[in-house]
């Protein structure tokens, strides 16, 4: 028997992810909607069809993690839907603002279904802030614990950049869409508005898990091609093989990540220079991490950053103040053995690395 297809669907904004649910079972009654919410005690699961609600249910569950309610709930719960012959197809609506790259992780060989299409709808009136601006996801009431402490553009960032296909509802500004052009996937398609979107769009096809990790892999990282520019949004690919300086990056690192940018990428340090680092900024947030060996790979540092308007030269120029010059990286690593690690409160103890 042929695998049904299940998509995915993330979203800022629950009267948005709602009524992408309404037109969808209504536009095909043979689709079940399972909607996920994370609620104080566990999670909320909705089921619902063009018939209207099947399940509202308060679902206990020991972690807090995203992954571990969806291995915990939404697996059995998808392939109990699967089952059911009313049902041809199964969309799940996650958490708002829930990161959808972790949960496709947790949807691995689901009997009766295959993924088709991880989706994401945006507001086209506050695409603008919500990519660049720098409110907290808790500012605006749609954290999904207390403790989250994520800027409204990361999450919004990591929706968009890892979606298939890309829904913009509401009117968008020229310059708010050639910044969601600048920051999704390549390989991702555009619909305008929610009348737009059809069943069909969104259970065709089936969804590529390696091109969808590699889309936010801070080792892949790259410029959108042919990214639109008419309208002042710009994308910087700043390269070298060289390292960051550590103690000049602790020192300037407002001059690259304080900034109402969006920032990803990776680089290397001398006082670890087998250590991939991870670079990832937005909502004038950043994150620096590690990831891993470089291996049989020659290290690297490149960063890609995109923004509007003015502030595209001074970024080079900071960027080149954190490098190490020729001259400091033409006399060798052995001058780093040994010496304190200022970094260490980001990537972690050196030997653990």
């Amino acid at each position: 028997m042929p695998r049904k297809p299940l998509s995915v669907l993330s979203t800022l904004d629950p009267v948005l992810r709602d009524t992408a649910i309404f037109g969808l079972v209504i536009d095909r009654p043979g689709l079940v909607v399972l909607r996920h919410d994370i609620v104080d005690g566990g999670i909320r699961r909705v089921v619902v069809d063009a018939g209207g609600v099947i399940e509202d249910l308060l679902v206990p569950l020991a972690h807090a993690c995203l992954s571990c309610s969806v291995r915990e709930d939404a697996v059995p719960t998808l392939e109990r839907l699967a089952a059911d012959p009313r049902w041809d197809a199964v969309l799940l609506a996650l958490p708002v603002s829930a990161e959808s790259l972790p949960v496709v992780r947790a949807l691995n060989d689901l009997r009766g279904l295959r993924l088709a299409r991880v989706l994401t709808v945006i507001d086209g009136s506050t695409a603008q802030d919500d990519l660049l601006g720098d409110d907290l996801l808790v500012e605006r009431g749609i954290a999904l614990t207390e403790d989250d402490g994520r800027a409204v553009a990361e999450a919004a960032a990591a929706q968009l950049g890892h979606a298939d296909l890309v829904v913009v509802e509401g009117a968008i500004d020229p310059v708010g869409s050639d910044l969601l052009d600048h920051l999704r996937a390549a390989d991702s398609g555009r619909i305008a508005g929610l009348a737009a979107l059809s069943v069909d769009a969104v259970v065709a096809g089936t969804h590529d898990r390696t091109a969808g990790e590699r889309r936010l892999d801070p080792l892949a990282v790259a410029p959108r091609p042919q990214a639109p520019t008419a309208h002042g949004v710009w994308t910087l690919d700043l390269r070298s093989d060289r390292p960051l300086h550590p103690e000049r990056l602790v020192a300037d690192v407002h001059r690259l990540g304080d900034t109402p940018f969006r920032s990803r990428g990776h680089f290397w340090v001398p006082s670890r220079p087998d250590s991939i680092c991870v670079w990832d900024g937005a909502g004038h947030q950043l994150s620096l991490g590690a990831m891993g060996h470089w291996g049989g790979r020659e290290p690297a540092t490149r960063l890609v950053i995109t923004g509007i308007g003015p502030g595209r030269h001074e970024l080079v120029a900071a960027f080149e103040d954190v490098l190490l010059t020729a001259e400091e990286y033409g006399e060798g690593m052995h001058a780093w053995l040994g010496r304190a690690d200022v970094l260490e409160p980001w990537l972690g103890e050196r030997s653990g690395v």
